[in-house]
């Protein structure tokens, strides 16, 4: 074989190999970056953190203050996902373990809602809930996407029946904890242009696309409740399902002044906008709380706190294992009169209310 014929099949199978590196699926690609960047661990907050957001029914007290003691968590609030005397037992054994670090808010129980009599007893329940300790009630994102009332119709987040709920809730002194809707993402086609498609492709069933439900109705039921009970104080999750359109809450918490928000689960989507981020935080300092939702891990909580505190620059976000886009946040370098704020402050004041 001539030489040149040598060198004409080591770039044909040059050519071969590289093209086979192509051809590799999308689940498997793992891109390392080739950034030099500063990496700042954050070992602890600046400041404590009160976590507000966190879901620990199936944990063991112990294991979860250990973490806490680890990074520099002065308390978790437990939205219980329980109902009933189920919930009462995990508000107890909680509370029992840890009386200053654990706090409790109850989850929204819909059994009965087809009886007539489903609002004298949802009141009577909350009432119990309070009595064992609950500092809030949630209310999840089956209200206005799958519940049906005794007449087989969907069940609107602002249907007036539920009026007599948050204004009890006002009464009693605790605020609502709204997760109405998801990411914008999820109310799109599964296809090659939605940004959360491995995710989607992951778990289908979280997608609302096709369902005749839009993400903007929802919105706009919940905050028509907002508007309707001025004297109920609620926290809207996940930067109430808008850290895609900051504009758009600014707009909401500029009209309600009984609403706040809290960040858990959107450093995803907040660290991929920092400027847009820090001026929102900046802007609304008073009206945000920490949460993590998330195990309780120390990594994660570190993450966090990356997050907030540095002015790093394309690192990992805090999320489940499936991660929710493919791509990487910066950091925020919030000052400390907006660190203690969000870390801890706000916080207090809504854990206070029913105190």
């Amino acid at each position: 074989m001539h030489n040149d014929d040598a060198q004409c099949e080591d770039k044909f199978v040059a050519m071969f190999e590289a093209r086979a590196e192509v051809d590799l699926r999308l689940s498997d690609f793992a891109p390392q970056s080739e950034l030099k960047l500063p990496a700042h661990l954050i070992e602890k907050p600046r400041f404590p953190v009160i976590d507000y957001h966190n879901h620990l029914d199936a944990l063991d007290p112990s294991h979860v203050l250990r973490v806490m003691d680890a990074c520099g968590v002065e308390k978790i609030v437990n939205i219980t996902m329980r109902t009933g005397q189920g919930a009462l037992d995990i508000f107890a054994r909680f509370h029992r373990a840890a009386p200053d670090r654990f706090a409790s808010i109850g989850w929204m129980d819909w059994d009965g809602l087809e009886k007539l009599d489903f609002i004298p007893r949802s009141l009577d329940r909350l009432e119990m809930l309070v009595e064992h300790g609950a500092r809030g009630i949630k209310f999840w994102k089956d209200l206005g996407l799958t519940l049906r009332d005794g007449s087989g119709d969907l069940l609107r987040i602002d249907d007036e029946r539920l009026a007599p709920l948050f204004d009890k809730a006002a009464a009693l002194k605790i605020p609502v904890v709204f997760h109405t809707a998801d990411p914008d993402a999820f109310f799109k086609p599964i296809d090659r242009f939605n940004e959360r498609y491995e995710e989607l492709a992951a778990h289908p069933d979280w997608s609302y696309y096709g369902t005749g439900v839009t993400k903007t109705a929802l919105l706009d039921q919940r905050d028509r409740v907002i508007a309707r009970h001025p004297n109920t104080t609620f926290v809207c999750a996940h930067m109430a399902e808008s850290a895609e359109d900051l504009p758009r809450i600014a707009k909401q918490l500029a009209k309600y002044p009984n609403l706040f928000l809290d960040l858990s689960a959107r450093a995803s989507e907040l660290g991929r906008q920092p400027y847009t981020s820090r001026n929102f935080f900046l802007e609304y300092s008073d009206r945000i709380v920490f949460g993590a939702d998330l195990l309780p891990d120390v990594e994660m909580y570190r993450l966090y706190y990356r997050f907030l505190e540095s002015a790093d620059e394309y690192f990992e976000y805090p999320t489940h294992a499936s991660r929710q886009g493919r791509w990487n946040i910066c950091g925020l370098l919030l000052p400390d009169e907006v660190l203690r704020k969000v870390y801890r402050e706000n916080a207090l004041r809504l854990l206070a209310m029913a105190g």
